[in-house]
């Protein structure tokens, strides 16, 4: 039995859904305590809660201890069958880290999966927003053989959620190794500028133009695609997701979530200075999409490396978890003013 004490490194709930994920791919029962017991309000909360039962329902798991508040879980993995799931997650919690929890699992199922997951949060604070998903996260795994695809059917906020997307994944149970060791030459900076319901205050065009603004000081030439959603009339909200591709098949990406009271203008910046920010390091994985490739770096065979702006919490907590659990080595050596990551082997 794979036994994860969720106090160690982040203890955040990064390391219950990785263990859990990482537990069903390798078929071995597994015994997390001390979940998020670094976090404020420790133990499970609804949306990990639901990453959890959603998990167990790709492989059949038998599951212990799967209730809110609870700091310990036993999660024992059956054969991962795919298929149809229906999740309903009835808060403004994030949907992409739902699809994030699960993706690794899919990959090894059985048969096609497609998840449907509704009344959640599409674009949410301390989460990627969907779009980041959409074109920086999937098209970044495509290159390690990862065939998945996510639509959006509507847009959900804080603090009421009710968004709705579904994810295809189709199994890929042999990873190509990532080699992202040269920066290269820009291509372009693009971008999507999403409000719902909020067309009248022209919110997705004044985040764009916003963004457009600070980035052409920067030399940065962007094009922004707007969107003025009507799929939600209950929960109105906006959100602005911006990318750079070079030629060596690098994707940079930031972004940001709008809030009451925050001018769109600022919400526009914030994505724009982080993208800046990562694109004039020359990492070729920014800080967050640097945490989030370690699980399939680490389920590749040969050598993956990048290089990345800053170690973060959650980059060093996935490689301590990926290396306890699958028995990888990875190593972390700074470069200049970068970091490399490299999987070994």
């Amino acid at each position: 039995m794979l036994e994860i004490d969720g106090s160690k490194k982040s203890g955040s709930g990064t390391i219950l859904r990785l263990s859990v994920a990482l537990a069903a791919i390798k078929g071995e029962p597994l015994h997390i305590y001390n979940i998020r017991q670094n976090r404020p309000q420790v133990g499970l909360k609804p949306q990990h809660l639901e990453s959890v039962l959603t998990a167990a329902k790709l492989c059949s798991a038998k599951i212990k201890g799967a209730n809110i508040g609870s700091r310990e879980l036993y999660f024992e993995p059956n054969a991962i069958d795919g298929g149809n799931i229906e999740v309903e997650i009835g808060t403004a919690g994030s949907i992409p880290m739902l699809f994030m929890s699960v993706l690794p699992i899919c990959l090894f199922a059985e048969k096609p999966v497609q998840l449907h997951a509704s009344k959640g949060g599409t674009d949410t604070l301390h989460a990627p927003t969907i779009n980041y998903l959409r074109y920086v996260f999937l098209p970044l795994l495509r290159r390690m053989g990862v065939d998945a695809e996510i639509e959006v059917q509507k847009y959900g906020y804080y603090p009421k959620g009710l968004g709705e997307a579904i994810l295809q994944v189709k199994p890929t149970k042999k990873l190509q190794p990532l080699l992202l060791e040269a920066f290269g030459q820009l291509q372009n900076v693009k971008g999507i500028s999403v409000c719902t319901f909020l067309e009248d205050k022209k919110v997705a065009e004044r985040q764009a133009k916003a963004a457009r603004d600070y980035l052409s000081k920067e030399g940065l030439a962007t094009d922004i695609l707007l969107v003025n959603d009507k799929s939600n009339p209950q929960q109105k909200g906006s959100s602005i997701t911006l990318w750079a591709q070079t030629d060596t098949g690098v994707i940079l990406g930031a972004d940001a979530i709008g809030e009451p009271g925050k001018p769109s203008e600022v919400v526009g910046v914030s994505a724009a200075q982080k993208l800046g920010t990562e694109f004039w390091a020359t990492a070729t994985v920014d800080e967050h999409l640097a945490d989030m490739l370690i699980p399939y770096m680490a389920l590749t065979r040969g050598t993956a490396v990048f290089l990345t702006r800053t170690v973060s919490e959650h980059l060093e907590t996935n490689i301590w978890l990926t290396e306890k659990i699958l028995n990888t080595k990875f190593n972390l050596k700074k470069v200049d003013t970068l970091y490399r990551i490299e999987k070994v082997g």
